[in-house]
């Protein structure tokens, strides 16, 4: 079984799968996990993956274009 998981942080969510009941299935070859990082798709010279909310207000909002792009990637790399 694979599972792809999208995260600005994929090295983060290998190291905390790689123990428990995950880690001993990643072991054993019944699961793989792949990570992927939508600011590898991303434009321009900064990378940027997210930008602030419409009307303001605290946190930010991912951009859909990066997100589209991984998606299509992941895809891609399941066919």
């Amino acid at each position: 079984m694979r599972i792809d998981v999208i995260s600005l942080f994929p090295e983060f969510i290998a190291q905390c799968a790689a123990f428990g009941v995950v880690g001993r299935a990643q072991e054993r070859g019944l699961l793989e996990l792949q990570g992927w990082n939508p600011r590898e798709h991303a434009q321009g010279n900064y990378r940027r993956v997210d930008d602030r909310p419409f009307g303001g207000g605290p946190g930010m909002v991912m951009l859909i274009e990066p997100l589209r792009a991984c998606l299509d990637a992941v895809q891609a790399a399941d066919a």
